[in-house]
């Protein structure tokens, strides 16, 4: 299973960046999927999950600026990032919690991280 991660980059504050983050391989069901992210010197800390009955966690510093969704045809998940802050900088990380095979356990994959820069 691999987790690619796009749509990080540069952007002035009050900007807005969109991540995507697709899975591919063995999959056979995908449970939660989320977004964590970590800044220089700062623990991971997660963004915002959104598990497989689609309903959404975000931590509250992003709250009412950044958007989860996920595409399930797709094994996609994204995040809308909108009226960005400095404090927003960091290396931002998929996070997929899903089963390889019918009978197999459910595991945790991440992706290897996307660079988000807010300048100001």
């Amino acid at each position: 299973v691999q987790l690619q991660a796009s749509g990080g980059g540069l952007v002035q504050a009050g900007g807005s960046l969109n991540l995507s983050c697709a899975a591919s391989g063995s999959i056979f069901s995908i449970n939660a999927m989320g977004w964590y992210r970590q800044a220089p010197g700062k623990q991971r800390e997660l963004v915002a999950r959104i598990p497989s009955d689609g309903s959404t966690d975000y931590v509250r510093s992003v709250t009412g600026r950044f958007t989860i969704s996920r595409d399930n045809a797709k094994n996609t998940v994204y995040l809308q990032m909108s009226s960005l802050k400095p404090e927003d900088t960091a290396v931002y990380y998929c996070n997929v919690q899903l089963a390889p095979r019918r009978w197999s356990g459910v595991y945790t994959y991440w992706g290897q991280g996307t660079q988000v820069t807010v300048s100001s």
